[in-house]
């Protein structure tokens, strides 16, 4: 049977870096081994050997895609990831610069020189330049800035102005423009002058003498129609567009929505100045979900799996400060409760069930909640039925699995009220934890705040407590 594609790619993927680790370990070993060698041409033997085991790594890394050096350089320590580093050619600095993440980025371009560096950027486009820029010392920026030519430098400092999350400071200003009125045989024959298509173009962008948007030709369109046609007789007169003050999360949707491999950009007068393409949407979605997924556990994006540990300990101490704090409020709620847990000991065993099974229903609802406000599903006419629907499934699951665990406690026990308790306890916990996964990412939204970073936190301090006392307040009412 053939292998997945992606299975065999990210097989490949292990594979090369186990090689890269492979040649690297050789090379220490070998070079180990010399420095052990009492020889008068010690120093000679030693520089001869590590030059072959270096020579070796080398080839391999410049047969490699800059994508999956990149790959490689994320899942070495900082030190291995230094020493590939070097053996990389100047030229490739650049492309490898766009592919791995922040975190890794930064740490290269500590290790690279003025020179070397304005070096690496003579081979991107300036969409690219304006991607590396903000990662940049400020005395690098400005000698970049001025190694480039004039269309370069206003070109870089037009991306620049707009907002990271705009497409403005994503779009690419290599695309192909044609005129309505020349015949298909005039666009072919400018398409071969050109010698090649950029990335990611499949339609050309049809313009006025003033710039203005027109309509766009289909490449394949282009390839089957008649070379005597005109481009207005075959162009496609409503495209989808955006402007450069769009954001990017709104053009990823169209992306999705419309099946679109590109798109041209305009600014404010209707002009086409770019395009975004799917390989800049794909970087954007890709970025957006590693930065979710960080930041659900109190981690920034720029988090180095192989940092320091005093910098990665650091980066992590506001997120355990807060959930210290509400770990000690819930303790504090069971405090208030000491003399009802020592009468009856079984609280203690029982109560963890309702507020892990809290969390967990107030993390499903946070989840449909955060996608429904990224989505824009969610507004002030579906609000209500929304709140009515997950009250519901939640007073559905409390009764459900709540008489699952009263049934489960009355075993155990043999007490009918602590078996009521169980049940009742279950059933508000979970109604209040899908209130709290309805509004705690709603109010963060509204304040301005990525739902994403503080839901999880302050939901679990909701239900432990509420689960905890309404417990544990129920147990002190009906069975002291």
């Amino acid at each position: 049977m053939v292998p997945d594609p992606p299975i065999q790619h990210q097989r490949n993927l292990q594979e090369t870096l186990r090689q890269v680790i492979v040649l690297l370990n050789k090379q220490q070993l070998v070079s180990n081994l010399v420095k052990k060698q009492d020889s008068p041409r010690h120093e000679l033997v030693q520089t001869l050997v590590a030059k072959q085991q270096l020579a070796e790594l080398q080839q391999k890394l410049q047969s490699l895609h800059p994508a999956d050096i990149a790959y490689v350089l994320e899942q070495l320590p900082l030190t291995e990831r230094i020493m590939v580093w070097d053996l990389i050619s100047v030229k490739r600095y650049g492309a490898i610069l766009l592919e791995v993440s922040d975190a890794v980025r930064t740490s290269l371009i500590a290790d690279l020189e003025h020179k070397e560096l304005i070096h690496a950027v003579e081979h991107l486009d300036s969409d690219e330049i304006a991607d590396l820029m903000p990662d940049l010392p400020s005395d690098m920026v400005r000698a970049v800035m001025k190694s480039l030519d004039q269309q370069d430098r206003v070109q870089v400092q037009s991306v620049m102005t707009f907002p990271e999350d705009t497409v403005g400071a994503l779009m690419d200003f290599d695309m192909v423009t044609v005129r309505e009125d020349v015949a298909l045989d005039v666009v072919l024959r400018y398409l071969r002058r050109l010698g090649e298509i950029p990335n990611d173009v499949d339609k050309l962008f049809v313009v006025d003498r003033r710039g203005l948007l027109k309509g766009t030709l289909a490449l394949n369109t282009l390839l089957v129609s008649s070379p005597e046609a005109e481009v207005v007789e075959i162009m496609h007169t409503e495209p989808v567009f955006f402007y450069t003050h769009d954001l990017i999360a709104e053009a990823a949707r169209a992306f999705e929505r419309y099946d679109l491999i590109s798109a041209p950009v305009l600014n404010l007068h209707n002009q086409v100045v770019g395009k975004i393409g799917i390989d800049a949407v794909m970087d954007f979605v890709e970025e957006r979900a590693s930065r979710e997924r960080l930041g659900q556990v109190g981690l920034s994006e720029d988090e180095d799996l192989f940092a320091p540990i005093w910098r990665s300990a650091r980066n992590r101490w506001l997120w355990l400060a807060i959930n210290l704090m509400t770990a000690f409020c819930a303790s504090r709620v069971i405090g208030m409760f000491e003399a009802t847990i020592v009468q009856l000991v079984a609280l203690a065993t029982l109560m963890p069930i309702v507020a892990s099974v809290g969390g967990n229903t107030g993390n499903q609802t946070a989840a449909l909640m955060i996608r429904g406000l990224a989505l824009k599903q969610i507004n002030g006419s579906n609000l209500r039925y929304l709140v009515f629907k997950e009250l519901s499934i939640a007073l559905m699951n409390g009764a459900l699995w709540g008489s699952v665990m009263g049934l489960f406690a009355l075993m155990l026990y043999q007490n009918t009220i602590l078996s009521l308790v169980m049940i009742s306890a279950m059933m508000l916990n979970l109604m209040i934890a899908a209130l709290g996964g309805m509004f705690i990412p709603f109010t963060l939204q509204k304040m301005g705040r990525d739902p994403v970073m503080g839901s999880s936190v302050i939901l679990t301090f909701m239900t432990d407590s509420m689960g905890f006392f309404i417990f544990l307040g129920l147990a002190s009412v009906f069975l002291l």
